[in-house]
């Protein structure tokens, strides 16, 4: 049987009030992870670059992502690749803004 999730179930896991994120899928081979993050309204992303590559997909909320010196706004539907070691982050985030990640190779675990 194939693993199948529901990103609702994925998201009442995460703290509502702040930045939060978890993993919730990895491939056995190691060659991808997914994590859903939220970032409430008016939060600050301080993330720093990661060694893997990532494809964001936001399924709400609406911000501005900057991948290295690109900005742009993202919403609903956005699909967004960084490449790994490459600085982003989001910003003005007016609205409260879920991602859905896809990392390859899979995300290093280190601590939060």
């Amino acid at each position: 049987m194939a693993d199948h999730f529901h990103l609702a179930e994925q998201l009442a896991r995460l703290a509502a009030d702040q930045h939060d994120f978890a993993e919730f899928f990895r491939a056995p081979s190691g060659s991808l992870s997914l994590t859903v993050a939220r970032w409430p309204a008016g939060t600050i992303d301080d993330q720093q670059p990661h060694t893997e590559d990532e494809i964001y997909y936001v399924s709400a909320g609406r911000a501005v992502l900057t991948v290295g010196d690109e900005r742009g706004d993202v919403g609903p539907g956005s699909v967004v690749f960084v490449a790994a070691g490459v600085e982003h982050r989001f910003s003005d985030i007016v609205e409260d803004l879920v991602t859905l990640v896809f990392w390859s190779p899979a995300r290093q675990v280190s601590a939060r």
